[in-house]
């Protein structure tokens, strides 16, 4: 199939360091070039792939700080999507709502549009109620519930490689690992009490983006001088590994629905269990007790910290990506698949009707079943 797949252009494919969104555009794209697809992929010219590259700006606009309006950016790319839509079997976007109206004017039925960040803000019940016959694919059930409303075509969780994050049974680290961004939603001064009163270091691997500067010198910056607590700062993909590695527990502490939580199944396919909050996908990535525990107070999180001392075990015959879906059944029982549903007419091109084709990446062996496919 011939297959276009548009990134945002915040972060680089895959990105050089923070990135969820862009990091599993670039594990679909890899592996949908190896199975033999012809791919484009439009994102920004410093992104690393072997399908072909449609470039609309040089580097990724976070790291080019010259960049005052992304958005300029933003519509460009989707008018050189638009230029070239006859190409492709299949458009599939990564990049939020603004191509919704582009796609519903042009009258274009060969595309999905996978939703990865949260859907309860303001004026998206109303965008989505006008482009109501999209295809959408979410990725947590909860995330999609404030807007039941729309034509999801399933949901599809996210997966690994098996080589990104390898199991390590002995994590010799003896610390708490805090991995993603600094800002009020993901309560990193809630990770910082909850090791104080577990008696055991914090290290913190995260980036702080322009707009929660002032947050970050204000209320967090004054909390990393305890003695307990480590701030890393933002690493890479290579250093993670490790950082994951090597800890105790991952803690997640949130305060928001967080869609997915990628670092959560990061943590998991290491072997470290995670400590999360409520909220969110949070209970549908973790199975209590199995890769770890879901607590509702900062007393419930350090009791779990003391409970966590056992390495998730892998399942036999599966990968080291099991994360939490292999951990909680959900994968199947022979291995462990990254899944993606690609929106397309296949060979009926002149059909009315959407047929949502799932475009199965396998990085081990077929999984047999699968909750993870939900239509």
């Amino acid at each position: 199939m011939r297959i276009a797949q548009i990134a945002p252009l915040a972060e680089s494919v895959p990105p050089k360091a923070y990135g969820g969104t862009e990091r599993i555009v670039s594990y679909l794209t890899e592996e949908l070039v190896r199975q033999g697809h012809e791919i484009t992929l439009f994102a920004s010219g410093d992104s690393t792939t072997r399908a072909e590259l449609h470039a609309t700006v040089p580097t990724a606009l976070r790291l080019t700080p010259t960049i005052k309006d992304p958005w300029a950016y933003a519509a460009l790319q989707l008018d050189h999507v638009r230029a070239r839509a006859d190409e492709f079997d299949v458009l599939h976007f990564h990049c939020d709502y603004l191509h919704l109206p582009v796609i519903r004017a042009l009258g274009l039925r060969n595309t999905v549009t996978t939703m990865h960040g949260r859907l309860d803000l303001d004026g998206y019940r109303e965008l989505f109620e006008t482009c109501c016959d999209a295809p959408l694919v979410s990725i947590s059930d909860q995330q999609r519930r404030p807007l039941q409303h729309c034509n999801w075509a399933g949901t599809v969780y996210h997966g690994l490689p098996a080589d990104v994050c390898r199991f390590e049974p002995h994590a010799t680290g003896g610390y708490l690992a805090f991995l993603g961004r600094i800002s009020p939603e993901k309560r990193v001064d809630r990770a910082i009490e909850i090791a104080g009163r577990a008696g055991m270091k914090l290290r913190i691997a995260a980036k702080v983006d322009a707009a929660d500067r002032k947050y970050f010198h204000e209320s967090i910056e004054p909390l990393l001088t305890q003695p307990h607590v480590e701030f890393v700062g933002e690493i890479g993909e290579r250093e993670k590994r490790d950082f994951l590695g090597q800890a105790s527990v991952l803690l997640f502490p949130i305060d928001w629905p967080e869609p997915f939580g990628l670092v959560m199944i990061e943590a998991m396919s290491c072997g470290t269990p995670c400590v999360a909050w409520r909220a969110g996908s949070v209970p549908e990535i973790i199975n209590e007790g199995v890769n770890g525990f879901i607590v509702d107070s900062i007393d419930g999180a350090v009791a779990a910290v003391h409970r966590a001392g056992q390495r998730v075990v892998p399942i036999p015959g599966a990968s080291s990506a099991l994360a939490a879906l292999s951990a909680a059944g959900d994968a199947g029982s022979s291995g462990f698949s990254f899944v993606g549903f690609l929106a397309a007419r296949g060979s009926e091109r002149s059909h009315p009707k959407i047929t949502a084709k799932i475009l199965v990446a396998r990085f081990d062996r077929e999984v047999d079943g699968g909750e993870h496919r939900k239509q």
